[in-house]
């Protein structure tokens, strides 16, 4: 239950009543979010299978995060202009309408349009009410205590995730899948809008940078296109790509420098802190949607589990991610801010090193214990970079921070999930072209979902396994690296945090 001394914020025009609505509705948008990064790395192997994209898998995961991740300072803008309520309300409609759309999929292009229109809508979801809950929670401290249901609302709704994901797409369709969000969508937003009235929010007069908008879009669908192309188009195109990325973000960086209000203020990249909590974000992220993208597969494709029981590797996480997240106010009592992300990177190495080292026929226990790893770690690193990012940065910057820092992750994510799926596609292929014709990419799409099995040449089977094994331990291994950079990037962090410290006292 959430406790009702929260709720006693004396610069808040909300009454208690309002503020409890509104941040259990808001706690619905976290659990869609949650319930849908679940469902859908658990119906991917059907999905793929059914719409023959197992080339495209890394496109169904890293357009839903572009679109998140591009559409995230545009919500924040927005929220500023129009007020967060009906910002978070457009947002909320506008991933339910792309929800609705992705349980019509009929084929993988239609899907993937979809998913983007989702992605969208989800970015304004999950940036928008950490920026309510800095105007409703003033206190860091109690602020820290609703991140702590925050993660347990996600926590809850990605452990159901598996479990039902499994359980439609074995007895239904995955189609259904994504109907789920439909209602817990509308409910969300229609609470939002009943109960948020009156909440004091400065909006501001100038003008949305919609050039800088604009340019940083095309920028960084340019670079996720570069990337996805490669080893599928010539040279010539992603260079392409590449050269429209850098032209983008050159023009952004220097129109940026001429309107009022730009779209990221470079003023942030001159806070030190504020720097190295946005890099740490980037990293965790991007190692951590390795293991939720492909840790189903791994069960499915590797130990020829359902669906069921292959969404169920994240359980452990889940329900280890709300611990994590929980622990860091107690944990604070004893260690500095630094000290505790560092106790959440370690846990999260353990986590990669388990599965880096685990052979094709590993056993299931042991990667739901490298699921409570990395669920633990995830928690940990999470609630204490969300509200480190809001208290280095000034206030008047706190909307901004809090957007950027989600930009940060969501990029990190789309980006590591193309990259990941490069990795894969380079096993695939390469293990297709060792086998002599006897494989092909088409039976590598069928491993992966076990009611398939059946229809494949079972002497084959054990060599399809190999090649699969081997594009899952390169993407646990950059995982792996990802983490020991963001490990000497904290150390670095905790030297400096002790020089702070040393002339804190001194004065």
């Amino acid at each position: 239950m959430l406790n009702g001394n929260l709720f006693e914020e004396e610069e808040n025009t909300l009454s208690k009543h309002n503020i409890l609505i509104v941040t259990c509705a808001l706690l619905l948008s976290n659990a869609m979010s949650g319930l849908d990064s679940t469902i859908i790395n658990t119906a991917l192997p059907a999905i793929i299978s059914d719409l023959h994209g197992i080339e495209l898998m890394g496109w169904i995961v890293a357009v839903f995060l572009l679109g998140t991740a591009v559409s995230t300072p545009l919500w924040s803008k927005l929220g500023e202009h129009l007020g967060n309520q009906v910002s978070y309300q457009i947002a909320a409609l506008l991933f339910v309408v792309g929800s609705l759309l992705q349980g019509l999929s009929t084929n993988i292009t239609f899907l993937i349009i979809t998913r983007t229109i989702a992605g969208i809508g989800n970015g304004g979801m999950i940036s928008l009410p950490y920026i309510i809950y800095a105007t409703m929670y003033k206190n860091p401290r109690k602020r820290m205590q609703v991140l702590g249901f925050v993660s347990a609302s996600y926590s809850t709704a990605t452990i159901i995730g598996p479990l039902v994901g499994g359980f439609i797409v074995d007895a239904f369709s995955w189609h259904w899948i994504f109907f789920l969000n439909v209602p817990i969508g509308l409910l969300s937003a229609l609470l939002v809008k009943l109960y948020y009235r009156g909440a004091k929010e400065v909006r501001k007069t100038s003008p949305i940078d919609y050039v800088g908008a604009t340019l940083m879009t095309i920028g960084l669908v340019s670079l996720l296109t570069g990337i996805e192309l490669i080893g599928i188009a010539s040279w010539h195109l992603i260079a392409l790509t590449l050269i429209v990325t850098i032209i983008c973000f050159i023009a952004m960086h220097h129109f940026e420098q001429h309107v009022p209000d730009p779209i990221i203020p470079g003023r942030l990249f001159k806070n030190r802190s504020l720097v190295i909590d946005f890099s740490l974000f980037a990293l965790i992220w991007g190692a951590f949607i390795g293991f939720l993208i492909y840790s189903p597969m791994w069960a499915q494709g590797l130990l020829g589990t359902t669906a069921l029981i292959g969404g169920a590797t994240q359980i452990p996480s889940s329900v280890t991610d709300f611990l994590g997240s929980g622990s860091v106010a107690p944990m604070r009592k004893y260690f500095t801010p630094q000290k505790v992300i560092a106790i959440g990177i370690i846990t999260l190495i353990v986590s990669f090193v388990l599965l880096l080292v685990m052979g094709i026929k590993t056993p299931y226990w042991l990667i739901l214990i490298a699921a409570a790893f990395e669920g633990f770690g995830n928690g940990v690193c999470f609630n204490e970079l969300q509200v480190k990012v809001q208290q280095d940065a000034a206030v008047d910057d706190i909307p901004v921070a809090t957007s950027f820092s989600f930009l940060i992750r969501m990029l990190s994510q789309t980006f590591m999930a193309s990259i990941f799926g490069i990795i894969m596609n380079h096993a695939l292929r390469d293990g297709v072209a060792a086998a002599n014709g006897k494989i092909t990419i088409a039976m590598m799409n069928k491993l992966s979902d076990a009611t398939n099995l059946a229809s494949l040449p079972t002497q084959l089977i054990p060599q399809m396994r190999v090649i699969l094994h081997a594009g899952l331990q390169n993407i646990m291994l950059v995982s792996l690296v990802l983490m020991f950079i963001a490990l000497i990037i904290n150390l670095w962090a905790q030297s400096i945090e002790k020089t702070k410290i040393a002339i804190n006292l001194a004065k």
